[in-house]
């Protein structure tokens, strides 16, 4: 006989070349608050980051002191194979609200499994795509 084991929420954790331009997007345009922290500022090593449900944890790629002057083209070029989905029932709200906040991005388009959505990359090139299903027609 086997248990049935209860599994609750997913907390992906992404390592980040600068600290306060990942806070910048994740919680000053995104909305997302910060949770925990491992330190009292934006430049922390370690944030744990919610909204609504959806929880995501950023560390840094190196301590402060260690941090070369720009981000490692091998390290970012490794980060196109990440996506994170997020649900979004309103893609073109999110759009027009990206948009004023001078994100760069293409306008919400139809998938082929008939979804609808926003592909972008965050400041560290983490893919990112924000979806809704379409009703069926």
């Amino acid at each position: 006989m086997s248990q049935d084991i209860k599994i609750e929420g997913l907390a992906p954790l992404l390592y980040v070349f600068d600290m306060p331009a990942s806070l910048k997007f994740y919680r000053d345009i995104l909305g997302f608050k910060v949770v925990l922290s491992s330190g009292q500022n934006d430049t922390a090593d370690w944030v744990l980051l919610k909204l609504n449900t959806t929880e995501l944890m950023l560390n840094t790629a190196y301590e402060m002191e260690n941090r070369p002057k720009k981000p490692d083209a091998n390290r970012l070029a490794m980060h196109a194979d990440t996506w994170l989905y997020f649900g979004c029932p309103d893609t073109d709200a999110l759009y027009e609200h990206l948009k004023s906040h001078g994100v760069e991005l293409d306008k919400p388009g139809i998938t082929k499994y008939n979804w609808k959505a926003i592909h972008l990359k965050d400041p560290d090139g983490y893919g990112l795509c924000f979806h809704w299903p379409l009703p069926n027609n």
